[in-house]
């Protein structure tokens, strides 16, 4: 049996939370990553960040493939 891995790459304040980079398991959609990282990490709760997967960011829920790479994006502003 495969065991879907996902790959978070943290960027900016969201390390201070959350390490470097993290890997879960058995995550199948963008939803389901934001439920089991709030539950494990409650100071992400009321943190604003953006979500990318595979370099693309989303809106709404995504679902997530095997080995695929999600960044976790602190908001940012432009000038």
């Amino acid at each position: 049996m495969i065991v879907m891995q996902i790959k978070l790459i943290i960027f900016g304040q969201l390390r201070d939370i959350l390490g470097e980079s993290l890997v879960l398991n058995d995550i199948t959609d963008t939803e389901g990553l934001t439920t089991t990282l709030n539950k494990q990490y409650p100071a992400l709760v009321n943190t604003k960040y953006v979500m990318a997967v595979d370099k693309k960011i989303i809106t709404g829920n995504s679902e997530l493939t095997h080995e695929c790479t999600v960044a976790l994006l602190p908001p940012f502003s432009g000038g």
